[in-house]
């Protein structure tokens, strides 16, 4: 079996209701989706996206520039394509759109090979977990009012999820603890709230609004300050009862390895292509587990699901909305407001053409 073609096809998926967060608004969610074609016609999907369209163009390149290096493979030596391509990164850097561009294709290559043995990517792994603890993301945002956001929190506990994300950031403090109380209120104490600062505060403000925050008993605090500042990081998670949870900006095993080595975090939050695709994933995952560090992958819900089924110490998986409709598969919740890890051959969840079509950019 060998690998013939790459396709790439760029969607735009305009949000609903655009998304004021801490550095843009966001209006869409503009993707480019990798399949991997071979000669005895199976394929292998994987994307990559940024938002608002910006720099995509950049990352169509980025990808296209490695073709060389998949074309004529053999999927189930994806691991020849994964070595080549880091080594030949390596001049421009492993961070940014190098990085991206990797991850879309090492994605499609882990479907690829699922198809090809037959079994589910958790299956081909080894999984720990039949099904996850999901919560809901992109929602009960700072630009909602304290009843819209209780109204919002209370559609989410009747869709089923038993933890949801909100933002913080408002110009006062007071203004923050009133609104997380406002929804631990709607949804009572034994829903998981989360709640996400997107890099808005410096370490001395995160502190003080963190212990004003205990009462709520949050599951984590996101993202308090700049990501890059991982000894701020660390200063406020020592500071804290309250778990850190951070990651999800950060790039490789190399990144996330520094996050450990300083106590940046309590939670490490991979994102599927920051890390480079499934390959590093799952090197984090294993890398964090050594440090006795539990992990809650960023996004990429569809393909994170099988991933973090592998991975003993998973703690739950993000649900944010934004690719569902490309799928033909609809994620669904059990009475727990779990998910099960899909058993399909690949990442059993796969690219509606029609969608494409309604999409396409």
């Amino acid at each position: 079996m060998k690998i013939t073609q790459l396709d790439l096809k760029v969607v735009s998926i305009p949000l609903a209701t655009p998304i004021p967060s801490a550095r843009i608004v966001i209006k869409s969610a503009d993707c480019i989706l990798v399949t991997l074609k071979t000669d005895d016609g199976l394929s292998g999907e994987g994307m990559i996206f940024t938002l608002n369209g910006h720099r995509l163009p950049m990352l169509h390149q980025m990808l296209r520039s490695l073709e060389p290096l998949v074309l004529g493979l053999d999927p189930r030596m994806s691991g020849v394509f994964w070595s080549q391509a880091w080594a030949d990164i390596a001049f421009l850097g492993h961070r940014g759109a190098t990085v991206v561009g990797l991850a879309g294709i090492d994605m499609a290559l882990w479907d690829l090979r699922g198809k090809a043995a037959g079994l589910s990517v958790s299956h081909l792994i080894g999984a720990c977990h039949a099904s996850l603890p999901i919560y809901r993301s992109g929602g009960l945002r700072l630009s909602s009012s304290v009843e819209q956001l209780q109204r919002e929190a209370e559609g989410f506990l009747k869709q089923g999820y038993r933890a949801m994300k909100m933002s913080l950031g408002k110009p006062t403090i007071q203004e923050d603890v009133e609104r997380v109380r406002a929804v631990r209120q709607a949804i009572g104490g034994d829903i998981k709230l989360m709640a996400d600062c997107n890099q808005q505060l410096t370490a001395d403000r995160a502190i003080r609004l963190g212990r004003r925050l205990e009462e709520f008993e949050l599951a984590w605090i996101e993202e308090p300050v700049p990501y890059h500042d991982h000894d701020a990081e660390a200063a406020v998670a020592a500071a804290l009862d309250t778990p850190i949870a951070s990651g999800e900006t950060e790039y490789t095993r190399h990144g996330m390895l520094d996050m450990l080595q300083r106590k940046s975090a309590d939670i490490l939050m991979p994102d599927l292509q920051r890390m480079g695709g499934p390959t590093e994933f799952l090197k984090v995952g294993h890398l964090a587990e050594a440090y006795n560090v539990p992990v809650s992958p960023h996004l990429f819900t569809e393909m994170s699901i099988s991933l973090a089924a592998a991975l003993p110490n998973a703690l739950i998986v993000e649900h944010m909305p934004w690719f569902g409709p490309l799928y033909a598969e609809a994620l669904t919740l059990d009475a727990d407001g779990r998910v099960q890890v899909p058993t399909a051959p690949g990442w059993g969840y796969t690219f509606d053409q029609k969608a494409i079509e309604r999409f396409a950019a």
